[in-house]
């Protein structure tokens, strides 16, 4: 290994003692506070899966017992650890030109005993699978992208099925929301603790959801989401305003007033015909 790539070890080393020492306090005793340090250093590692065996032998465990009493048997606040981490991304990430964006991702699973687990549809494997669904807020800026926060989707059959929900440990006080109405929460989050950004985006799933376009604009709050074709919009028209689908309305609007923007660098460097593009209008 040359002097470089030592070098850059070593700065990645000191990232992660710093990550550390800022969730640190969360854990009482110094067992957990280890155990926090390792499980942090396997999810950066190389090991392919991220599950409980495979990280322990990543630390030198001969089984995922200390793995699993970090992350079930030990009493910490993750939602502490959470705000924490966000003031890290902030402090080394901040920018307000920043983009705050929502996603989803499916976890898939075998059974039927995870919280929140039933066949749904995921990203991640394209299709309808037995799976977890989680909604995620990103941060994304010049400086660099991270997660800043994080929902599970209960769905309803789950909110609604008490013996269920106690068996997989979900919060008595836990209720069905929509994935729109998690954005808004995680959203929420944001703005009270002063993250600073530009505008938020997400996908159609956040785009439909009209409840989550009207709190955005009552918060002054600029965002641009994908919606579907058949969208209905309101528009002014010669009888006055009515709700018109959006790919209409789009049709209406001459060539030449349409702006193409990059959003983000390609392969072939800025502005690269292979890197994501997206039109709008005046």
């Amino acid at each position: 290994m040359g002097r470089d790539e030592v070098a850059e070890v070593g700065r990645w080393a000191n990232g992660i003692d710093q990550v550390h020492q800022c969730i640190a306090g969360r854990f009482r005793r110094p067992e957990p506070r280890r155990r926090a340090l390792a499980y942090l250093r396997g999810l950066l590692s190389p090991v392919e899966r991220k599950n409980g065996w495979q990280l322990a032998e990543q630390v030198g465990d001969a089984t995922p017992n200390g793995v699993q009493r970090l992350l079930s048997g030990y009493r910490w606040d993750a939602d502490l650890v959470r705000d924490d981490l966000r003031g890290y991304v902030v402090e080394h990430l901040g920018d307000v030109g920043g983009v705050l964006v929502v996603d989803e991702t499916g976890f898939l699973k075998k059974g039927d005993k995870s919280a929140g687990v039933q066949r749904q549809y995921s990203g991640t494997a394209g299709r309808i699978e037995n799976c977890q669904v989680g909604v995620f807020l990103a941060y994304a800026g010049a400086k660099g992208r991270a997660l800043l926060d994080r929902e599970l989707y209960l769905p309803q059959v789950w909110a609604q099925d008490r013996e269920r929900r106690r068996e997989a440990g979900v919060p008595e006080d836990a209720v069905f929301r929509t994935k729109g109405q998690l954005a808004e929460l995680m959203l929420g989050r944001a703005l009270e603790a002063g993250v600073p950004f530009a505008w938020f985006t997400g996908d159609e799933v956040y785009g439909s959801d009209r409840k989550l376009r009207l709190w955005l604009e009552d918060e002054e709050i600029p965002h641009v989401l994908a919606i579907k074709r058949n969208e209905k919009l309101w528009a002014w028209t010669d009888q006055g305003p009515l709700q018109v689908r959006a790919d209409r309305l789009a049709s209406g609007v001459l060539e030449s007033a349409w702006v193409r923007c990059s959003a983000g660098n390609g392969a072939k460097g800025p502005g690269s015909t292979t890197g994501p593009r997206w039109k709008y209008g005046p």
